[in-house]
């Protein structure tokens, strides 16, 4: 089923924008808004940070707000606002943060939620469930929509809107069908997906165009990057690359996303490495603009494919 009207613009409502109905249509590479996650750039301090994310020509931070992130959860209430103030001060916008949060009553989900709605955050992405040891997976799964449902409420109260990610291995949401099972009947306006065609891929080379098909009323948000399968050792392992370096069809995803009328938040995920051990030793500036050159090409090379 397609991403719906009804859907699109009661997702809108919640986010407080407003469009023209125009804006419902697939829509050109400037029409897009392309964020990034910083987990690959936690060396750099906020305004380092949305420097080189503006110069690269991107639209906004997806920042890492987790143990061990760019914002830690128990210093949400003062660093959130500094982060967020370094987005505005590039000319950028800070809608997206990506964190570990899995239940409502955790010690800091409501601090952290009441935090990113007053810093204008739309969108949240959650971490990972775990089927239930000695349970039946359906069982498991009924479980998780109860916590899902609980999560949504409190998204409802700070008007902001979670996103679960298909991720591969043996996760809930590995497999985009379990993830559909787990979401189905929670309210897609407060709590949705973020589909990451990567991972979608690893799971199901040929197969992802339906998991997306039957996913795509609950997607909020779309993650962008690519891989390949290398052999090591003899056996095969994931290897992270440059977008169109790997063998993720991104042109064959963009149709479809076109077919489906899906028009969400992009965020960009750089997972390769991006310097080396040696470059790792350099000068701040001097990194930066090696990590900026890597950026700026992936952020091309996406703008691209919207345009087509």
């Amino acid at each position: 089923m397609p991403y719906t009207r009804r859907n699109f613009i009661q997702t809108l409502a919640m986010a407080g924008a407003v469009l023209p109905l125009k804006g419902l249509a697939f829509q050109p590479a400037d029409r897009w808004e392309i964020h990034c996650f910083s987990k690959p750039f936690q060396w750099m301090d906020y305004d380092l940070l949305c420097e080189t994310f503006a110069a690269a020509g991107l639209d906004g931070v997806d920042y890492t707000v987790r143990p061990d992130g760019h914002v830690l959860p128990e210093r949400v209430k003062t660093d959130l606002p500094r982060a967020a103030a370094a987005v505005k001060r590039a000319g950028m916008k800070n809608l997206m943060m990506t964190t570990a949060i899995l239940d409502a009553k955790e010690k800091y989900t409501e601090q952290i939620l009441e935090t990113a709605a007053g810093e204008g955050i739309r969108y949240y992405r959650m971490g990972w469930y775990d089927y239930l040891k000695g349970k039946p997976l359906l069982e498991s799964l009924q479980y998780r929509n109860r916590q899902l449902k609980e999560i949504t409420e409190l998204n409802k109260k700070y008007n902001i809107q979670a996103a679960y990610q298909n991720h591969a291995g043996i996760k809930v949401g590995a497999s985009v069908w379990d993830l559909y099972e787990m979401i189905k009947d929670v309210d897609p306006a407060l709590t949705g997906v973020q589909y990451d065609i990567r991972h979608a891929t690893v799971e199901g080379a040929n197969s992802w165009p339906l998991g997306l098909e039957l996913i795509s009323p609950h997607i909020n948000s779309l993650v962008i990057k690519d891989t390949k399968w290398v052999q090591r050792n003899g056996r095969y392992v994931l290897e992270n690359t440059p977008l169109g370096e790997g063998m993720v069809d991104f042109k064959a995803f963009f149709r479809k996303v076109k077919a489906l009328n899906i028009h969400v938040p992009l965020t960009l995920h750089l997972e390769y490495a991006l310097l080396s051990k040696a470059e790792e030793t350099l000068p701040v500036k001097e990194k930066q603009q090696i990590v900026l050159n890597k950026l700026k090409k992936d952020v091309q090379t996406l703008k691209g494919w919207l345009k087509e």
